[in-house]
């Protein structure tokens, strides 16, 4: 990996960020605040929130094995999926390579920052990622790669070996995306991050978690890059509203194995049961809480649902997605109803 100032914007390796009297305030008690122009009277929601998220940031440590100085926190994962292209992509001169297809808020992030995205396609069959494609794809100018895994919209996690091959081989940032890991049965990549300082592992309280109303994504990395992500972020990108709610959930973390299991026997059983229609034609192994399914006409079928008030993702028009719709796993009532419209559906 190249000396992090290297990969930096010099702009914001230089950038004096902005601070306020929170973040200076530290290791005293205070009684009277009168410091940040706040209106005294509808406590509690007249201060400004934590800026760094401490409280929260100390229960999600033990939770995910990483020490709190590790872990960022933002609106949702796509503050942290922007962050790196503002910190360590030149617009107009800068690229970044991506697995294809994939999360397409990345490519959304990369046009917004006016930086190159290039797609590496996924095997046509197998959707497996091949390192060294990967790797061939980048040159001078490349600051990061993308690897989603569990990857949506294909559902397969990759092999950690192929991972640690381009995270050990790319003198970049290496971005992996572990927004569903919770529901795969291999280890996440986020216990690798004091291994590999070129390591940014995302995870989001969207899927597993169950709140995606909240908004809260996570970033897992050495120091140093959550400096500069702290650096750069908004002074309170994390409302207080979030954080308590945040710490609500997870306070009771029994609930969430309970949801995971859950949604695992009704993932098995659902995939069976679509499988059998005579409208499917295949479906792709998954490792995460949604599998992807070929059809006889993806568009036609998806139309059909819609009539019927049933919301699924037609990938029809996704590079090597062609004629699958998403299927995203419901409560068994959910996938009672989705079933019940397919096996009234003819082509």
């Amino acid at each position: 990996m190249k000396p992090l100032s290297e990969l930096t914007r010099p702009n914001i390796w230089a950038l004096k960020p902005y601070s306020c009297a929170r973040d200076e305030f530290k290791g005293m008690k205070a009684d009277v605040f009168l410091d940040a122009n706040e209106n005294p009277h509808s406590a509690p929601i007249n201060r400004y929130p934590d800026p760094l998220q401490e409280e929260l940031k100390q229960m999600i440590s033990p939770l995910k094995g990483v020490p709190e100085q590790n872990i960022f926190l933002g609106n949702g994962s796509d503050e942290a999926i922007d962050l790196p292209f503002r910190i360590f992509c030149r617009p107009g001169v800068d690229n970044v390579v991506a697995i294809d297809p994939t999360y397409g808020m990345y490519e959304v992030c990369a046009d917004v920052n006016d930086v190159e995205y290039r797609k590496v396609p996924l095997d046509e069959k197998t959707y497996d990622m091949d390192p060294d494609k990967l790797l061939a794809a980048a040159d001078e100018n490349t600051k990061i790669i993308f690897i989603c895994s569990p990857n949506n919209p294909t559902g397969n996690a990759f092999a950690p070996e192929k991972i640690i091959k381009v995270v050990t081989e790319f003198q970049g940032i290496v971005i992996v995306d572990e927004a569903y890991s919770e529901f795969s049965s291999q280890k996440p990549m986020r216990q690798l991050i004091a291994e590999y300082p070129n390591l940014i592992v995302l995870n989001t309280f969207s899927k597993a978690w169950g709140a995606a109303a909240i908004r809260l994504g996570m970033a897992f990395a050495n120091e140093e890059i959550i400096g500069l992500f702290n650096k750069v972020k908004y002074p309170y990108n994390v409302n207080k509203l979030t954080q308590e709610k945040a710490k609500d959930i997870l306070s009771d973390v029994t609930l969430l194995q309970r949801h995971i299991n859950l949604i695992l026997e009704e993932r098995e059983h659902l995939m069976k049961s679509v499988a059998m229609l005579p409208c499917c034609k295949s479906i792709y192994p998954t490792d995460a809480n949604f599998f992807l399914a070929k059809m006889s006409d993806a568009t036609s079928i998806y139309q059909y649902l819609i009539q019927k008030g049933i919301v699924v993702r037609n990938r029809n028009k996704v590079n090597l997605c062609g004629n699958c719709l998403r299927i995203t796993i419901g409560t068994k009532d959910e996938n009672t109803k989705l079933l019940a419209a397919l096996r009234q559906y003819h082509d």
